[in-house]
């Protein structure tokens, strides 16, 4: 077995362990992860281990049972060993578990109607070890054809937004809670909402990707994300600039950019912009005071 592969079956194994010295019995994991279990049983160390001699009277010491593994429904889940146990990965063994999550997703057939429209699954892109991750609706007509979220429109609105922060796009991890654009009937332009269900169906990828990530501060763009995160969101305007919390991470719910291309008002953009401040400030950047008087009236 390779070295990331080994680190993270050592980094399974501990956290199992911790669970069960806890008392815990039960572990949630997702049907993908048991299924993906089930697929490798042929690829364990094949090296032959020492059978028990003839003589050997003394039974050892029964072990207390491992925590056994439950699959439960998708929003229940994560990462199959824990956030706990990416922290304590190395950044190669990091990596390999992205990759593998990738190769998951791109594989995914689970919304019929998604997979025959497609052209790409917009997984992600960005920087894995990034302190930001940003997080969308779903991919649209240009994501779809590029395999990248947020290049279109909307998307160099973000860049922009990115770089007044003093990041760069590749600094920051971007995301959607949909990895499918949704489908259109056929002779129509656009890009409809994804619908509750399938962000539900689509949310353990995202939920395996944050806990891999760990980002110190995550950033909701729009009504529509922050509804397949919690459930709901009555109204953006009202729930942005004030702190929310998932998978152990702050949040901040903000304006999708694409509400501020449709709206360009100076002040719609400013309630941004004192979201994107809060960011910074809990991330402890600095903060300039022109970076302060972003879209304020002289």
């Amino acid at each position: 077995m390779s070295d990331p592969y080994r680190q993270l079956l050592a980094a399974t194994i501990r956290h199992l362990e911790g669970l069960r010295e806890r008392g815990v019995e039960f572990v949630p994991v997702a049907p993908d992860t048991l299924a993906a279990l089930a697929a490798a049983k042929g690829t364990s160390d094949p090296s032959p281990r020492p059978s028990p001699q003839m003589g050997d009277r003394e039974k050892p010491t029964p072990a207390a049972p491992a925590p056994r593994v439950l699959p439960t429904a998708p929003v229940q889940t994560g990462l199959a060993f824990g956030p706990a146990a990416a922290q304590r990965l190395d950044p190669a063994a990091k990596a390999a578990a992205m990759s593998e999550l990738r190769a998951r997703a791109l594989g995914c057939q689970k919304c019929a109607h998604l997979a025959a429209a497609r052209r790409n699954v917009v997984f992600g892109v960005g920087d894995i070890h990034s302190p930001l991750l940003f997080i969308g609706e779903a991919p649209g007509v240009d994501e779809d054809i590029q395999a990248e979220p947020f290049v279109g429109p909307a998307g160099q609105l973000l860049n922009k937004i990115i770089q007044a922060m003093g990041f760069v796009r590749a600094s920051v991890y971007i995301a959607n809670v949909l990895k499918c654009r949704p489908d259109t009937p056929p002779g129509t332009t656009g890009n409809r909402q994804p619908t509750p269900t399938e962000m539900l169906t689509c949310l353990p990828y995202l939920q395996e990707q944050i806990d891999l990530i760990r980002p110190k501060v995550i950033v909701a763009l729009g009504a529509v994300a922050v509804k397949g995160l919690f459930g709901r969101c009555d109204s953006i305007s009202r729930c942005r600039g004030h702190w929310l919390e998932l998978r152990g991470i702050p949040l901040m719910p903000t304006f999708h950019p694409a509400y501020l291309l449709r709206n360009q008002a100076p002040s719609e953009k400013r309630k941004l912009w004192e979201d994107m401040l809060q960011v910074m400030e809990r991330l402890g950047l600095p903060i300039s005071q022109k970076q302060r008087n972003f879209f304020l009236r002289p």
